[in-house]
């Protein structure tokens, strides 16, 4: 535990601080201190607080279930489960991701170690790409959230899993490798003998989440931070003016949900309060977009894996989604 706080100081020490800083700002708001401040700031502070609390729960999980991987699931394990065959590994991959009650803000921590452990990085995206999206929480809060609307759930859950195989698929196509960056795919993976007790491996899955933690939280910390700045400084008044066509305002729903960051299994409420002002295809766009890919799960993405495939996946999962739903809307 020691090594573990003494390598994360400097984390640690900047968590702290940043910490402090935000409470001192919430307090002197709740209480009226005379601390001079804009409504802005406020607003920014009030913002990324809401961001950080929804999000470091569902982190704390996705670095505890990565540190369970890291010390109990070996390369010979993955090398049993995931399918040779390129597309059944993508399915299967998308299958378990739509089972498992996963939040996109814990998702890329669980995702690396996979990775590291051998899952290829195709599968390890299908995964990544619908257990945020249509586990089973997500879906019961759509239904709920949309007036026990299966339309809205139902098109969700499908068109999110056909989508997340498209853009497996074209990963697996254009991407080869690991493509984590070097530095950590030589630094971060330790083995571990299955000789060893039960508690010494507990007591290791518990030191590896610990490093995991902090190794994550400051990209989320940074991430929480740009979309706080941008919900605060960016009017949406002119988002909702650019929306006005068909187009238009899927293209400014997608947008919304990559700046807003909002967790999977509460995007549904948010979504739906738009209903009135556009269409189907772009509170689809907003729902299905959202989990997949948004502000904080690039910035903790960019931190693990190559710059060139994280924008590369940007890109495919924007134009995936956006081409999908055209297509299909004349039947929603």
């Amino acid at each position: 535990m020691y090594r573990i706080l003494q390598k994360n100081i400097i984390d640690i020490t900047s968590i702290i601080i940043i910490g402090l800083a935000l409470m001192l700002l919430s307090f002197s708001f709740r209480f009226q201190l005379p601390v001079n401040l804009s409504p802005s700031l406020l607003n920014l502070n009030t913002i990324f607080l809401s961001i950080l609390i929804e999000s470091l729960p569902f982190v704390l999980i996705g670095v505890l279930i990565a540190g369970t991987i890291q010390v109990f699931v070996t390369e010979e394990h993955i090398e049993r489960w995931i399918p040779k065959n390129r597309f059944l590994a993508i399915i299967m991959s998308c299958l378990i991701g739509a089972l498992f009650p996963a939040c996109e803000c814990g998702i890329v921590p669980i995702v690396r170690r996979l990775v590291g452990k051998g899952v290829p990085i195709h599968a390890a995206i299908g995964f990544m790409l619908t257990g945020p999206l249509i586990n089973p929480i997500v879906i019961a809060s759509t239904y709920m959230a949309f007036g026990n609307d299966y339309k809205i759930a139902g098109l969700r859950m499908g068109l999110g899993f056909v989508i997340a195989m498209i853009v497996a698929y074209l990963v697996s196509l254009i991407f080869k490798g690991t493509q984590l960056k070097s530095s950590i795919s030589t630094g971060h993976m330790h083995s571990h003998s299955k000789k060893e007790g039960f508690s010494k491996r507990f007591w290791d899955m518990l030191t590896h989440s610990i490093d995991e933690f902090f190794d994550m939280g400051k990209y989320l910390i940074i991430g929480a931070l740009l979309a706080a700045f941008v919900q605060t400084y960016v009017p949406a008044k002119a988002l909702l003016e650019a929306g006005s066509g068909t187009l238009s305002s899927l293209f400014v729903m997608m947008g919304l949900a990559y700046v807003l960051s909002l967790c999977s299994e509460a995007d549904a409420f948010i979504g739906a309060s738009f209903s009135s002002i556009f269409p189907t295809s772009a509170i689809l766009g907003f729902l299905i977009f959202g989990p997949m890919m948004d502000f904080k799960n690039t910035i903790m993405m960019l931190s693990v894996f190559r710059v060139k495939f994280v924008f590369g996946v940007l890109v495919l999962i924007i134009s995936a989604v956006f081409m999908t739903i055209i297509l299909l809307q004349g039947f929603m």
